[in-house]
């Protein structure tokens, strides 16, 4: 009877062991346990920016950002990724308040964004910038001509940023229009209730070919920004991993591939 008592006591101490080793951490991931269980890591991601996060005709999310990071997942079997989709005005709140691990959005470094979060080292694109307006408009032919007329932008993404500097420090004087994203910006555009946007020449050339969004850019590029992944204060041993899969997809021609087929073009390769 004593041996059975044992037996039991022993079983239990091991079951309790086992439920124990799945702790969660602050944002509802699973943790990685002393005998190497996989981690769960939940990614932000967006639904309205065509070919980099976007629900296609199947209702698949996908894109350059999502099929990256999935070839990413596949060089780390410690981690596991899933997706969690969300307005892109979400994506830096979420990730302060920990209900996700990492933004895959096209992240470009601004002194707000360093100062509360971590950007990964290696870059995955250039993500250049320049005035977008609808492909009849003749008399917007540079930043210079935006005074007065209305620029749609979405709040905190890097086109924001631009105008809103452009208009502090150059006195350009645009009417900055806010709103939820390149979707209702495609149609007030095309309608004329906005005369302009900030977009890159590939967004441009997708919409256009997917929603007959009758866009064109002009002027000169106003920015040339590089693009990360954007983490937790706290991320950087997931950042740095990040980092290793990036550099071997790099070696390997796996990123320059994902360019061309989503992008149309290599971005991938000045930097």
């Amino acid at each position: 009877m004593k041996k059975v008592w044992l037996l039991f006591v022993s079983s239990l101490v091991l079951l309790l062991a086992a439920c124990s080793s799945n702790a969660t951490n602050v944002s509802g991931t699973t943790e990685v346990s002393a005998a190497g269980k996989v981690q769960k890591i939940i990614v932000g991601t967006g639904t309205q920016f065509p070919n980099v996060c976007f629900i296609d005709e199947n209702g698949e999310l996908t894109g350059y950002d999502i099929e990256l990071v999935k070839a990413i997942d596949e060089k780390l079997p410690e981690y596991e990724f899933e997706f969690k989709t969300m307005d892109f005005t979400n994506l830096i709140i979420s990730l302060e308040t920990n209900k996700i691990d990492f933004i895959a959005h096209q992240m470009e470094v601004n002194k707000e964004r360093e100062e509360k979060f971590l950007f990964n080292k290696e870059p995955y694109n250039i993500f250049p910038l320049k005035v977008t307006v609808h492909k009849d408009n003749n008399e917007i032919q540079s930043i210079e001509d935006l005074k007065g007329k209305k620029v749609g932008v979405t709040p905190t993404s890097s086109a924001a940023v631009v105008i809103e500097d452009y208009n502090k420090n150059q006195g350009i004087g645009a009417e900055v229009v806010y709103g939820s994203g390149s979707v209702d910006f495609q149609e007030q555009l095309k309608t004329g209730r906005i005369d302009a946007i900030i977009s890159t020449p590939f967004a441009v050339d997708l919409v256009n070919e997917m929603a007959d969004a009758q866009q064109k850019v002009v002027g000169d590029q106003l920015t040339n920004s590089k693009v990360y992944f954007l983490f937790q204060k706290d991320g950087s041993e997931l950042a740095d991993r990040i980092d290793e899969a990036l550099v071997e997809l790099k070696k390997e021609g796996v990123l320059s591939d994902l360019s061309l087929k989503w992008l149309g073009a290599d971005y991938t390769s000045d930097f």
